[in-house]
């Protein structure tokens, strides 16, 4: 049982992809590009490989680290083809079963996938496919990709593939290895990332660069929004078979999920973020002795606000990297301390300072009244809390672990409401028109056309919600969104 019950309280990203062909190191590169995506996901990871002639699959639950750096693992793992993934459970749990990459035996061969995002017709689809014969093994929407493709009446894999790809709705970056090739393909939309590299002239599939980076590949591109490549032992093949469409990425990725060191869209997310806090300084400015982020998220965005602001920056909060992920909880007073077994405060940079505390969001609410409380206790004479991000107004469908519109505390409260709720001196949230002039678009968002996917923030879902709209059903939907 995790002590840090701050978890309910934060944005979660549900998963991580990896795929490489035709390199003699396969499995043992994806692992360490699993490990540069752990962030993306901390609940379980999983490698599918492929020699030639048989496919093999290691599944676990827990870390990269804790199990695939082991030689008796990645001994398993023959061939010079690989997929692998991380993620995150969702209200459903993690169990062995929902762990990716999924595999099946299919009329055109072995067929592995690994899947970054949520489908939002996913019920609809699983209804359809149950009624008709097919027999699921896991609560993952991506089983749902799975059995469209097998039960496909097209001439081959990547038409099958296809196929299926015209029948879902939602978000999603796919890698597929087949006994013949690796596919990446991206939603309509690109709503979530997926990059190209290459390493020893050998192209490989990633959800960020820096998984790119830390084996040394080098960047080709990013798979386009509707776009299917192809790997083979001949190169690399594109294909579009969607209708064009303007192009809506996650803005999530840059407020809060990809690593700062990544590129996403051409642009640095590190810089993103410092550029989110200047904005915010020159919005809502406050007379302050310190500027101090939650970190690790906030850092950048501190920075930036300091620099605009010119308040000194300092690490007034120090983040413990070594909290257990299994760290007993025997008794109710124990839980007590559970935030400060991962957040604590610098006394010396607090104590007798007003503290502009920067954080990348507010959910529920109850971290931050926890953070405030941690800063009056070190001896802060006035906390002001500055949010570099709009307010979370709308839960997500699309691959992001979000509380329900009732739990998002500003759904339901005004902004007053909201600051004495967390017990700060005041309270300011980046505006949506600050958040595009940020990202360089100098006349802010574009309300016909938005440049990205801001539903959080708007309520403006950029695709149909045909599960969401089963009222019936939406405890349901929830297990079907284990996988990310």
């Amino acid at each position: 049982m995790s002590t840090d019950t701050s978890h309910d309280d934060r944005l979660r990203e549900e998963c991580g992809v990896f795929g490489i062909f035709g390199h003699p190191d396969a499995a043992a590169l994806t692992a360490l590009g699993l490990h540069a995506l752990q962030h993306r996901g901390q609940e379980a990871a999983g490698i599918v490989s492929f020699d030639g002639k048989n496919f093999f699959a290691e599944r676990r639950l827990g870390l990269v680290s804790e199990h695939f750096t082991k030689a008796s693992v990645l001994d398993q793992l023959t061939g010079s083809a690989a997929v692998g993934h991380v993620r995150y459970s969702t209200t459903g749990g993690t169990i062995l079963r929902n762990v990716q990459p999924l595999f099946a035996d299919l009329a055109g061969g072995g067929f592995a996938i690994a899947h970054n995002g949520n489908l939002t017709n996913a019920l609809s689809l699983r209804d359809e496919l149950v009624k008709s014969g097919s027999i699921f093994q896991s609560t993952s929407d991506t089983e749902t990709i799975l059995q469209l493709v097998a039960r496909s009446k097209r001439v081959n894999t990547l038409a099958r593939f296809t196929d299926a790809l015209f029948q879902i709705e939602g978000a999603y970056a796919l890698v597929v290895l087949t006994n013949k090739k690796l596919i990446g393909a991206r939603d309509p939309l690109g709503i979530r990332p997926l990059v190209i590299g290459k390493l020893d002239g050998h192209y490989l599939l990633a959800s960020e660069t820096c998984a790119l980076d830390i084996i040394g590949a080098k960047f080709v591109r990013e798979v386009e929004n509707g776009e299917i490549v192809v790997i083979t032992e001949n190169g690399l093949e594109s294909h579009k078979p969607f209708p064009p469409m303007e192009a809506r990425p996650c803005i999530f990725e840059y407020i809060y999920f990809s690593r700062p060191d990544s590129m996403i869209g051409g642009r640095s997310v590190y810089e993103c973020r410092k550029a989110f806090g200047r904005q915010l300084a020159s919005e809502s400015h406050v007379d302050a002795d310190v500027v101090i982020p939650v970190p690790d998220s906030g850092v950048p965005a501190a920075i930036g606000y300091g620099e605009t602001s010119g308040i000194p920056f300092e690490l007034g909060i120090i983040r413990n990297h070594y909290v257990g992920r299994t760290f007993i909880e025997p008794q109710q007073s124990i839980r007590a301390f559970s935030v400060k077994l991962k957040h604590n405060a610098n006394r010396i940079h607090v104590e007798g300072k007003r503290v502009i505390l920067i954080d990348d969001s507010i959910v529920r609410g109850t971290t931050s009244v926890k953070i405030v409380q941690m800063m009056r206790d070190a001896g802060a004479t006035e906390v002001h809390m500055r949010i570099a991000a709009p307010p979370i107004t709308h839960p997500d469908f699309y691959g992001i672990d979000t509380p329900s519109q009732e739990q998002l505390l500003a759904a339901n409260n005004t902004l007053e409401e909201m600051c004495a709720y967390i017990g700060a001196d005041s309270l300011a949230f980046l505006s949506v028109h600050g958040l595009y002039q940020a990202m360089g678009f100098e006349d802010g968002r574009n309300n016909e056309r938005p440049q990205f996917t801001d539903h959080c923030f708007t309520g403006d879902y950029p695709t149909l919600l045909a599960d969401q709209n089963r009222g019936d059903k939406v405890q349901q939907l929830s297990l079907l969104s284990e996988q990310g």
